[in-house]
């Protein structure tokens, strides 16, 4: 099957195809007389195992491993596999974490500002951000600017 067909049955662009081979990840199995890349059944059951790895978030590199292991079934060990999906989870644990961290962080820092009309000089945001410093609420600038001036 020429790009084309590939494109329409998995529903990705011929950029993302050739990103793909650009990446050795997929190979076309021939090409016509014409020069037009020809895909075989083989090449887009391994393209779908492509879009399947990067849909539950393995990244192009661990696809590749995978793709190895996948080629070369006999050399491997189940436990193999299960060790990249581990290796994977902890990843995803790890950014997660992270994630939970920059909300928080975020969280505290849009409590502290008051949002209003005051000058962006008294922000609590900025000051925070300048200083490498978390912000309480109670250390709004403008809070305490409109304090000083009831």
């Amino acid at each position: 099957m020429k790009i084309g067909e590939l494109v329409k049955r998995h529903g990705i662009s011929v950029d993302t195809i050739r990103f793909y081979e650009k990446q050795q990840l997929l190979r076309p199995s021939a090409r016509s007389d014409a020069g037009y890349r020809l895909y075989s059944e083989t090449d887009s059951q391994r393209l779908a195992f492509i879009l399947r790895a990067k849909s539950v978030g393995f990244s192009l590199q661990q696809i590749n491993e995978l793709l190895q292991i996948e080629d070369n079934k006999s050399q491997w060990q189940c436990s193999d596999v299960k060790d990249k999906v581990q290796q994977k989870l902890r990843e995803i644990a790890r950014q997660l974490a992270e994630l939970s961290q920059f909300q928080q962080a975020l969280q505290q820092l849009d409590e502290a500002c008051c949002g209003g009309s005051i000058s962006a000089n008294e922000c609590s945001i900025l000051t925070a951000l300048e200083q490498d410093s978390t912000v309480k609420p109670e250390q709004h600038a403008g809070e305490q600017h409109n304090k000083e001036h009831n």
